[in-house]
């Protein structure tokens, strides 16, 4: 099955989903950008470069951090923490021209054997932290890279994921290793659809150097500007509608001027950090070495004072 075909089935099925909820009386939260064609397109999210794969439809570039422990022993659950910064009063252009709020979503591609810790095996307290998103594997197959989002809403600067660590004692290709974590952080829409085509949180740029005739308001709220080419010709640019037009009628322009302001405020971003899956036999035998060293010392420093007081005792005879 080609893939443009896979994701024309997707949006078949959102559309009868959303039919569905709205038929029930339930409100939902529009949301602007799908991991589902990520997750239908590529078999892996991150490709040979290094480069995870949202950022083929997401081109801006922002900032992503991520925090997890230093070490952790096997068997265990701990948190990763995706911070994606952005200013509180962010609103981003929506798909019908109308300002909204930032979408936010991340992923994370854990070592093999990492997954993400069943709901019966958290306590209250990483319950209460994760309550508000819905993490999920990636595919069946990449059970260690999960996935949240996307999230509409003004709070969600912060993203965490629960994670079971394996336990190399029950599975023989898991090792006490140091192992590489990657993250990606979005906040807002991309600029590109998984068909290519460009969405409207884009600068309009003019295709051909000439004289701006006129601009005409659209009853759909857009504009369409129509300009004179150097030969005479007449062609029209429609802008869509949110977007803010730069220039004014009469004006010359020339090939690839911007013909709008830039909606974008959103970007996508990656990076990295490690953890050590830690033995716990490696740990006792550390406390033991250092229990060992200590008492030798205590013991070294007992016997020189001893020794102190049989020479002082010499000493007086």
């Amino acid at each position: 099955m080609k893939k443009s075909s896979i994701l024309l089935n997707i949006k078949e099925i959102l559309l009868i989903l959303f039919s569905i909820i709205s038929i029930m009386g339930i409100t939902i939260y529009p949301a602007y950008s799908f991991p589902v064609y990520a997750q239908q397109g590529y078999e892996n999210p991150r490709e040979a470069t290094g480069r995870i794969v949202c950022a083929n439809c997401h081109l801006a570039q922002k900032k992503v951090s991520i925090e997890v422990p230093k070490s952790v022993l096997p068997n265990s659950i701990f948190e990763a923490k995706i911070s994606i910064p952005y200013e509180n009063n962010s609103e981003q252009i929506l798909g019908n021209g109308a300002k909204g709020n930032l979408n936010t979503g991340a992923i994370i591609i854990l070592p093999e054997g990492f997954k993400l810790a069943p709901k019966n095996m958290l306590d209250d307290e990483m319950k209460s932290k994760t309550k508000n998103f819905y993490a999920q594997a990636y595919s069946k197959s990449k059970e260690n890279i999960l996935v949240v989002g996307p999230v509409s809403g003004k709070n969600n600067k912060e993203i965490i994921f629960p994670i079971l660590s394996p336990d190399p004692q029950t599975d023989k290709n898991i090792f006490f290793l140091k192992y590489p974590i990657y993250v990606g952080g979005n906040r807002g829409r991309g600029q590109i659809y998984p068909t290519g085509d460009k969405s409207n949180n884009n600068i309009i740029t003019s295709n051909v150097n000439g004289k701006i005739n006129n601009i005409e308001e659209q009853a759909s709220g857009g504009f369409l500007i129509n300009i004179e080419k150097t030969n005479g010709e007449t062609i029209s640019e429609l802008i869509p509608k949110g977007l803010k037009i730069v220039v004014s009628e009469g004006s010359n322009i020339s090939i690839n001027q911007n013909l709008t302001n830039d909606p974008n405020i959103g970007g996508f971003g990656q990076n990295e950090t490690e953890i050590v899956l830690q033995s716990p036999t490696r740990i006792k035998n550390m406390i033991i070495f250092f229990i060992s060293i200590t008492l030798a010392q205590i013991f070294f420093v007992l016997k020189k004072k001893q020794w102190e007081k049989v020479q002082a005792a010499d000493m007086k005879f």
